[in-house]
């Protein structure tokens, strides 16, 4: 249940890391903005980069900056293939991790996937006063992150955000 606060209805952004999937065939972050949305939620913006460390830094820092951008959800990359590169770029501007998230996530992922779940470099954190979560790319994960862990918390993490 998410709490009842000024952020309860909050504008958020998903990015998809992908060097193969196009908005027509990527499932995962349709089934963000699906949930998102189910949840009262709106999705402002939703793009699809290739894993590219400098373009997801930039596109990411774009959205911290912008006030409309309340929350961003990033899938995809966050494995150990040579080209999964997420985690670096997501970690690299985060002003701080909530390290709780990716152990969270992990022990879900466990219960479901078995030991496979530690080759999972899920993450979440915050710049500029905005929560920034990476999940695995695979549709299942993206379920599992956005219906147990984001959508349960994203309004208190940035009320925390705003507090002064």
């Amino acid at each position: 249940m998410i709490p009842t606060n000024k952020y309860s209805a909050i504008k958020a952004a998903i990015l998809t890391v992908s060097d193969t999937r196009t908005i027509e065939n990527d499932r995962s972050g349709q089934t963000i903005k699906q949930l998102l949305e189910n949840s009262n939620h709106t999705v402002i913006d939703y793009k699809i980069v290739k894993d590219d460390f400098h373009d997801i830094v930039t596109i990411l820092e774009d959205w911290c900056n912008l006030p409309d951008i309340q929350a961003i959800i990033v899938t995809g990359g966050t494995g150990f293939t040579a080209r999964d590169i997420t985690y670096e770029a997501v970690t690299s501007i985060f002003e701080k991790e909530m390290t709780g998230f990716g152990e969270l996530f992990r022990m879900l992922s466990f219960e479901e996937i078995g030991a496979r779940a530690m080759f999972s470099r899920a993450t979440a954190g915050s710049k500029n006063r905005t929560p920034i979560y990476a999940l695995p790319g695979s549709t299942n994960a993206v379920k599992l992150g956005t219906e147990k862990l984001i959508l349960p918390s994203v309004s208190h993490f940035i009320e925390e955000l705003h507090r002064h």
